[in-house]
């Protein structure tokens, strides 16, 4: 049932769709179950080369046993009452945070965002993600000082007050593209005079030649893309990129 636990018999059909080399899209078709979920769950089990139903089945049973007294789910704005479902919100956390990781970003990164992704607020202090994480006030400035580098939080210092609350908003991904797109810039120019040293008719210079201008053409297409999601139809809040 969509929305459901996977059962056994599913994670078999899963491994069976990898070995045959089909895409999360069709397996999930034939599973009647949604691209994403499939993703989630061969990202957290291993990945795509290391899936294996009865392992992904014993991890599943090992992360419920370990979850009461390891970690609580983060609490919501609201606290108790808001109509969610905590194990839900539990399991979306973890395989979203897996995916994340598997993008590239520190998992301590990767626990920071979500912490914040799933709060209503989008803002917490530093104390309330060391109690959230069960994690140190280290880890967590090391991990906020990150995202604040790709642009994906900001720092907010009420008024009068003197912590400071790090932030979230609709777009954290617009202000992370727009990161990628300035270092991709920066790439692009470097490409370019690598080749120029190497000598573009060279095999190492044209290597160069060749990554500067897929660069160049990214950066334009993301900024295509990043243009048309400002120009959005009315109905979705506009948000300000720095």
């Amino acid at each position: 049932m969509p929305g459901g636990r996977l059962t056994s018999e599913e994670r078999r059909s899963i491994a069976r769709g990898l070995a045959e080399g089909l895409g999360y899209a069709e397996i999930g078709r034939r599973l009647g179950r949604p691209a994403s979920t499939v993703m989630r769950e061969v990202v957290r089990n291993g990945g795509p080369d290391g899936y294996g139903a009865d392992r992904a089945e014993e991890a599943t049973r090992d992360r419920a046993r370990r979850r009461p007294q390891d970690r609580p789910a983060p609490a919501a704005d609201g606290g108790h009452g808001d109509g969610r479902d905590p194990g839900a919100v539990r399991d979306f956390t973890d395989s979203f945070t897996e995916l994340l990781v598997q993008q590239g970003l520190p998992r301590m990164a990767a626990r920071v965002l979500m912490c914040l992704y799933v709060t209503d607020s989008g803002a917490l202090t530093a104390a309330e993600l060391v109690q959230r994480l069960r994690v140190s006030p280290a880890s967590v400035s090391h991990a906020v000082a990150f995202l604040e580098q790709q642009g994906m939080l900001s720092r907010q210092r009420a008024r009068g007050g003197r912590r400071e609350r790090y932030v979230i908003d609709d777009a954290v991904w617009l202000r992370s593209t727009l990161a990628a797109v300035r270092m991709n810039d920066v790439l692009a120019g470097e490409s370019r005079r690598g080749a120029e040293i190497l000598g573009a008719d060279t095999p190492a210079g044209a290597r160069f030649g060749s990554s500067a201008e897929f660069l160049l053409l990214m950066s334009r297409t993301l900024l295509q893309v990043m243009e048309e999601w400002r120009r959005r139809p009315p109905g979705r809040p506009e948000r300000r990129v720095d």
